[in-house]
């Protein structure tokens, strides 16, 4: 019999530390989410991986308390979904992983045996009804935790768009879905349109969002907060090009598979001068705190800025996995994240430069009179550091 007094077990790791996924989606998840655009055999410009690196990669995230997967059904042409299936089947595990996949980019595109492929992209009935039953087969398993609707493709109406992927949900197919690279007018629209009619509405948007590219949080976040959205953003390592000098040099010295072929999120591999500001900056800062690599440090940020933040990060190796989800051992102070901030401009743009984000005062308001301001929400802080 289990004894609800029992104290809390110890994770394995700050992986193992679950948090509600958002206010409209109660499943408790891992704070950083493992990428799979990374894990395949197809996409070798993204640097070669291998079942066996693949299947070793997900071994160490898992051990770890990793339980949150983020692919696509065209990631590495298919296989990134056929390898994390048949890694769950084999370690017998399916029920302890959270998967998010997508549907509507073009996932047949690269099969010579698809003449007509235009049924297998965009946000359409008939191509969401194909690209889940392939995902579904594809992952080995009877249902998707979180199905994204990968972008929005302006074709497919909101009211099309709702109702479909809500009957994904009656049937049983998906438990919960989301948006990705998505204007927030839009999102905003299908979830009232959802709610209004008694279906199921987004629970997270997945997008860009980087310390070089801000934009994100013009209107993004403030959405996210104001309907309940969990926030999923890619890119948080600016495309893989934070790295200090030194780590410069040893990758062009290494003549690494990215270099060759340019395969990367954004199609660029080499650092532009803000790449190289910031990560200087990530450098000192890294240093201020004690970590081990600029990359944790650029994770964390993402995680100090606003609630229900789960970065979806990539890896090729065990070792560097290990050293990303250092960031949840990082504290990061007001003056350090605006420090970060400083090193390239950034507008935060109309209308938000003169009625701000809703966090603090309203500069208009208070010029009438002293006000107080209820705090919102704030992200959840490491429990302890063991940065030594």
């Amino acid at each position: 019999m289990s004894n609800w007094n029992t104290p809390e077990p110890q994770p394995p790791s700050a992986l193992g530390r679950y948090r509600i996924l958002s206010p409209r989606a109660s499943v408790r998840v891992s704070p950083i989410q493992l990428g799979g655009m990374s894990i395949g055999t197809e996409w070798q410009g993204m640097g070669e991986m291998t079942k066996e690196s693949c299947f070793e990669l997900m071994d160490t995230y898992y051990e770890l308390g990793g339980n949150f997967i983020d692919t696509a059904s065209n990631y590495q042409n298919g296989t990134s979904e056929e390898l994390i299936g048949e890694w769950m089947e084999r370690r017998q595990n399916r029920d302890q992983i959270v998967v998010a996949t997508k549907f509507s980019t073009p996932w047949r595109q690269h099969d010579a045996s698809v003449a007509q492929k235009i049924h297998f992209a965009g946000n359409g009935t008939k191509s969401l009804h194909i690209s889940v039953k392939a995902s579904l087969q594809k992952l080995r398993t009877d249902y998707i935790d979180i199905l994204y609707c990968h972008w929005y493709d302006w074709d497919t109406s909101v009211e099309e768009l709702m109702n479909s992927l809500h009957n994904l949900v009656v049937a049983g197919k998906v438990l919960y879905l989301g948006i990705s690279d998505a204007p927030a007018w839009i999102v905003s629209k299908a979830n009232q349109y959802a709610l209004d009619h008694g279906k199921t509405p987004f629970c997270i948007y997945q997008g860009q969002w980087s310390l070089s590219k801000r934009s994100f949080e013009r209107e993004i976040i403030p959405m996210a907060r104001d309907l309940g959205l969990a926030l999923a953003p890619w890119n948080v390592l600016g495309g893989g090009r934070y790295r200090t000098d030194a780590e410069d040099k040893a990758r062009h010295e290494a003549a690494d598979g990215k270099a060759r072929s340019g395969h990367t999120e954004d199609g660029k591999w080499e650092r532009d001068d803000g790449d190289v500001k910031v990560s200087a900056a990530l450098e000192r800062v890294a240093t201020e705190v004690g970590a081990k690599s600029i990359q944790a440090v650029a994770i964390a940020y993402h995680l100090h800025k606003t609630p229900y933040v789960f970065p979806v990060i990539g890896s090729r190796s065990a070792a560097n996995l290990r050293r990303n989800i250092e960031a949840l051992e990082i504290t990061l102070t007001e003056a350090q994240i605006a420090y970060l901030e400083s090193v390239l401009p950034f507008d935060i743009g109309f209308p938000g430069w003169l009625i701000g984000d809703g966090i603090g005062k309203h500069q208009i308001i208070a010029a009438s009179a002293p006000i107080d301001v209820w705090p919102k929400a704030k992200s959840i802080k490491p429990h302890a550091a063991k940065l030594a």
